[in-house]
């Protein structure tokens, strides 16, 4: 199994637009980061964890040409904001058109089919977009391809729900800010856990690094990976050295390859 960090930055990215600071002027390639994103490939089959407004320039970075499959973790746009995209993935093979599946929550989806309703009219202008929709249960396991992929409830706030994915001994959780104890039974004997971390200082609806590093100490994988990372974390090669052993900072195009 492959991972691929697509992005690791937060809903404004790294450099922030107009800020002045040592990590958004940082000449480390490490700390520009797009929005948070991923992409998992494995037994054939290739996914991508989200689609936020850098997907276009994600997807020509990784010279991606075909995605069986996006798993959304919820509505917000630095998640959802670069689905349209998808357009150029369904005329890769043309005359052939192949639609791209997306799958989420009942919720989420709702938003996707609000922000790009063109792309479900029954009408349709020649370009738009073509998605299938695949609303998922968080309490049950689903397929694409040969991988079982396993539903990860947490909450970003107490407005908004957010789910990560278990795929083999990977789980990647992005935008939590708490997880039921039932949930952390879904994250035991990991390899990988990949797990977000806004900033050293804590934040009402993102985990901090602290509060990251807790869950790690729960759940025990063999290695753990932080994204989502705003500014605030610092720069990439300061930030790492107050990190536990097994625990780094992702950072945009880090390639991943476990033996599952």
């Amino acid at each position: 199994m492959k991972l691929t960090f697509l992005g690791t930055g937060t809903s404004q990215g790294v450099p922030v637009i107009g800020c002045r600071c040592a990590v958004c002027r940082s000449n480390d390639p490490r700390d520009n980061r797009l929005r948070t994103s991923a992409m998992i490939e494995a037994d054939g089959v290739r996914l991508v964890i989200d689609a936020g407004p850098d997907f276009r320039c994600q997807l020509l970075r990784a010279d991606v040409s075909r995605v069986d499959g996006i798993l959304l973790t919820h509505e917000h746009k630095d998640h959802i904001g670069g689905i349209d995209d998808v357009r150029a993935l369904n005329f890769v093979d043309y005359p052939t058109i192949r639609p791209v599946d997306i799958y989420g929550t009942e919720r989420t989806l709702a938003c996707v089919r609000k922000d790009f309703d063109y792309a479900f009219a029954a009408d349709k202008y020649r370009g738009v977009p073509e998605i299938r929709l695949h609303a998922i249960d968080r309490r049950t396991p689903f397929c694409i391809g040969a991988l079982e992929i396993l539903p990860v409830a947490g909450h970003h706030s107490a407005r908004f729900e957010v789910t990560g994915y278990r795929i083999g001994r990977l789980a990647y959780l992005t935008d939590f800010k708490t997880i039921d104890a039932g949930e952390l039974d879904k994250l035991e004997g990991l390899d990988l856990l990949v797990v977000n971390a806004l900033r050293f200082a804590p934040h009402d609806s993102h985990f901090s690094v602290d509060e990251a590093l807790a869950l790690i100490r729960r759940v025990r994988p063999r290695r753990a990976l932080l994204t989502h990372l705003s500014h605030e974390i610092g720069l990439h090669a300061e930030a790492s050295r107050r990190l536990p052993a097994g625990v780094e900072l992702a950072y945009d195009g880090l390639e991943i390859e476990t033996n599952e």
